[in-house]
């Protein structure tokens, strides 16, 4: 096997998105919130599976929306441009 395909590092902890439960009224916004933590750590797909939904789900639209609003008023460009590449996915 090419060593381009092997994982040379077993040793790198599994991320821990710290959601609440799936019933809460907030469990939309905080799953939002996981997906931009998970691209931003080059990881999406295990964010994906944590919260149950996939990337540019336009279900949670309305909180990338309100992500993007906040990222722009407080300057943090990186969220803000993981939170427009979501919304262009959910289109």
């Amino acid at each position: 096997m090419s060593r381009a395909f092997a994982k040379e590092d077993d040793s790198l902890p599994e991320p821990d998105y710290r959601l609440p439960d799936p019933e809460s009224e907030y469990y939309d916004e905080a799953a939002a919130w996981a997906l931009i933590q998970g691209a931003d750590a080059g990881d999406t797909r295990s964010a994906e599976l944590a919260t149950g939904y996939r990337w540019g789900d336009p279900r949670l639209v309305p909180h990338v929306e309100a992500i993007l609003e906040r990222a722009e008023a407080e300057d943090e460009s990186r969220v803000a441009q993981l939170a427009r590449r979501y919304l262009r996915a959910a289109r």
